[in-house]
């Protein structure tokens, strides 16, 4: 499997690069890449669990761990299957641009961190595609770079998963820290108790409610609307959003009991199915009214798979499947009637059930397997939900079920009001659609291309229907795949459950739901989300305070740039000093008199820089404080460090020559940026710290040095006897390396500036003559 991710990376870069001008040809690999996915799945989930690791960093036990267990061979299968499907479907979709080419590229990198993030076999990996998904997301959306709506969604959506993904991590780092591991087959053996474990779950459960669009997270997602059709096709049923739902059905097993979780769970859910359907039914964008609807799903998933029953359990990993399919179906729908009609608003489409009749179907067929209405799939896995949450599970369970209840209403009242607007008639006779309103309502394109757009729309509503009327071969795939969360998840999906409470509530829910849809009208109600208002609010005032923060700190001023630093440096040792730090009693200023000539020369020549008015005469006196420093090298028995200053001294002196011959010959004044007592006791400071952190450094040495190794097995290792040779070749060949590389473009960069002054040298000679 691991293989088999890394082909998706390999295939999206060959994609976004040298294919990037045969987007089609590149459309073909990546649906050839999905399939081979999703067979190689089901082929190897007959063997049982299938467990493969790529070591990363193993002394900290870190790597690339994957797990084919049931759940994963489910959610593999649903990411490949509709990525080909929605990958065959923009073929027609999408003119063959650079922007498809993009897409393609971007999407096949999309599935594949998908698909690793749903075969992770711990939470470390996880977090890893976690990531890799949130940034193929934040391309995706943003597709259309020159929409500043798509810019604005993209950025919104990136920092509000990106902000969960922290907390993931936080969360991770903590469980790794208690019970050390994150595998998931090792954390289900562990005992969960104690504030460490209740900020865990915390922390993961915003990661998962970010992803997922949980409230209050929820209002990022309808935003996404911004991308193109089969992005949020993809987004909405198989990818993103399923990504929270993961990790909450690979942990709800393991800490569900742990109290937080629970209420958490059922709090979050409840909330974000009901708000959710309440929003969806305030739309006519047909987009906007399915992205509300997948936040209401995304809400009644979470609530299933995180509560911690078995037949909760069992529920959602089905509901799952469900959901994915109508979802994507219903999406891809509304693009087929947007790119051959012109318009999404359910408020003035008209005559589409008789220009585009087999969408048509396909869109009721889908809409009623999210409604929960018999036979399709979509009833199917509803009943199973509330026979599970009817079950003694507690306060929690009833509380669920009221918000399954209310929230299945609106699921009913939105999908009658999506249909209200696909099955509208024609206005006046059977030619209206030529002239008026309807004059930009018409289909084009072959046939051949009306059917490849048409065609993954029919198949997946198909899908609803027979998996409804097969529930039982469908169930018990999703009870292999629920038995690898919960080994007591056993149980069966039938279409006809028989009269029992959950039927009755199923047949009242639809009956008020269509009232509902039928009685609230087709218009738009203009007004954002809390959650959209707080979030741009926050924004907003992050991105002003950071500007007003930028203006003080950032005056444009390099001294003061210069002092803020050594004085926190300063201000940092002097600190360390006082609270004990040890002053190495190993100081040797000069110990002949030759030496101590050398250092009153040096110290004198570093006054001199700072009191000369000419840049020239300061230059100099810098080079020969080098140069002074140098000589100590050489009194200490170090050529090769004195060499190397001599070296870089010279070359320093010429590169300050060269540049000052375009600067004025005098230092400007300078700059007031603090009263000059500021400033002297920041010179002060920092010169009595820096010493004595030179002293401290000396004397904080706890253990031997490595110069023994590096004598012990310069001959042995190295077969060298100048131990200075072989630490710069052998032992620490790449930093030589690139100390050579700086030194080289250093060369180069003189060399440039020589023939510059030449140049000019010549220019003035020949403008002289003349």
């Amino acid at each position: 499997m691991i293989a088999l991710i890394a082909a998706h990376f390999v295939v999206a870069a060959l994609l976004l690069s040298p294919l990037r001008r045969r987007p089609v040809i590149g459309a073909v690999l990546g649906i050839a890449v999905t399939l081979s996915t999703a067979v190689v799945a089901l082929v190897r989930g007959r063997d049982g669990v299938v467990s493969e690791r790529v070591e990363w960093i193993s002394a900290l036990g870190l790597g690339i761990d994957v797990s084919l267990d049931g759940f994963g061979v489910l959610m593999t299968v649903i990411v490949a299957v509709l990525g080909a499907g929605v990958l065959t479907y923009s073929i027609t979709y999408f003119d063959h641009d650079g922007t498809y080419a993009r897409f393609v590229g971007l999407f096949v990198a999309f599935a594949g961190a998908m698909t690793g993030l749903v075969v992770a076999g711990d939470l470390f990996t996880m977090f890893v595609f976690w990531e890799l998904t949130s940034v193929c997301s934040f391309l995706l959306i943003g597709l259309n770079d020159g929409s500043p709506s798509a810019r604005t969604s993209a950025v919104r959506a990136l920092l509000t998963t990106g902000l969960g993904g922290l907390c993931l991590l936080a969360g991770v780092v903590v469980l790794q820290l208690e019970f050390g591991t994150t595998r998931f087959a090792d954390l289900a053996g562990v005992a969960q108790a104690g504030g460490a474990v209740n900020a865990a779950v915390i922390l993961v459960l915003l990661g998962a409610f970010t992803k997922s669009a949980q409230m209050p997270f929820s209002f990022w997602l309808p935003g996404a609307m911004a991308a193109p059709t089969p992005v949020s096709a993809y987004l909405h049923s198989a990818t993103m959003v399923k990504a929270g739902i993961v990790l909450v059905a690979r942990l709800a097993p393991v800490l569900a009991d742990v109290f937080v979780w629970r209420w958490w769970v059922v709090i979050a859910g409840s909330l974000t199915m009901l708000v959710g359907g309440i929003n969806a039914m305030r739309q006519t964008d047909a987009k906007l009214l399915l992205a509300h609807s997948t936040v209401s799903q995304l809400g009644f998933l979470t609530l299933l798979v995180g509560i911690g029953t078995s037949t909760a359990t069992y529920a959602g990993v089905a509901h799952l499947l469900a959901h994915a399919v109508f979802k994507a179906a219903l999406f891809l729908g509304v693009g087929v009637i947007d790119h051959e009609t012109g318009t999404r608003d359910i408020s003035v489409m008209r005559g589409v059930a008789r220009r585009l009749p087999v969408t048509a179907v396909a869109m009721v067929l889908a809409a009623a397997s999210m409604a929960g209405v018999m036979p399709l799939l979509g009833f199917v896995t509803k009943e199973k939900a509330l026979v599970a949450l009817l079950k003694d599970i507690g306060a929690p369970g009833t509380v669920a079920l009221v918000g399954v209840v209310v929230g299945s209403v609106l699921s009913v009242a939105y999908s009658v009001r999506l249909l209200r607007g696909v099955l509208a008639p024609d206005r006046g006779d059977a030619h209206s659609h030529e002239s008026g309103d309807d004059a930009h309502h018409h289909v084009h394109g072959s046939p051949a291309a009306q059917w490849a757009l048409q065609g993954p729309v029919v198949v997946l509503a198909a899908a609803s229907l027979v998996g409804g009327f097969f529930a039982g071969r469908v169930g018990e795939w999703v009870g292999a795949a629920s038995r690898s969360l919960d080994d007591k998840a056993s149980y069966e999906l039938v279409l006809w459950p028989g009269v029992n409470t959950a039927f009755l509530i199923s047949v009242a829910v639809v009956i008020v739901g269509a009232i509902v849809g039928m009685r609230v009208p087709l218009r738009k109600f203009e007004s954002r989300g809390v959650g959209e208002r707080a979030f741009d609010a926050t924004y907003d005032g992050a991105i002003a305070a950071s500007k007003r923060l930028t203006a003080v700190t950032q005056s444009g001023s390099l001294p003061a740039y210069v002092a803020a630093v050594v004085a926190v440096v300063g201000a940092a040792v002097v600190t360390a000093l006082v609270q004990g730090a040890s002053i190495s009693n190993v100081v040797l200023v000069a110990d002949d008199p030759l030496r101590i000539v050398i250092v009153a020369l040096t110290v004198v020549m570093a006054i001199g820089v700072l009191v000369v008015p000419y840049r020239f005469a300061a230059a100099l006196l810098l080079g020969g404080v080098g140069f002074g420093v140098a000589m100590l090298f050489v009194g200490y028995g170090a050529p090769d460090l004195a060499l190397t200053q001599l070296l870089v001294e010279t070359l320093t002196i010429i590169v300050f020559l060269l540049a000052l011959r375009s600067m004025p010959r005098r230092f400007a004044a300078s700059s007031r940026w603090a009263p000059a007592s500021v400033r002297l006791a920041i010179s002060a400071i920092v010169g009595v710290a820096v010493p004595l952190f030179a002293t401290a450094v000396i004397a904080a040495r706890r253990a031997p040095s490595v110069a023994g190794d590096y004598l012990a097995l310069s001959e042995p290792q190295a077969g060298g006897r100048n131990v200075v040779n072989v630490i710069l070749v052998d032992f620490r060949g790449f930093d030589t390396l690139g100390e050579i590389t700086v030194l080289a473009m250093a060369a180069l960069g003189v060399a440039n500036l020589v023939r510059m002054a030449l140049r000019r040298r010549d220019t003035s000679v020949v403008e002289e003559r003349s």
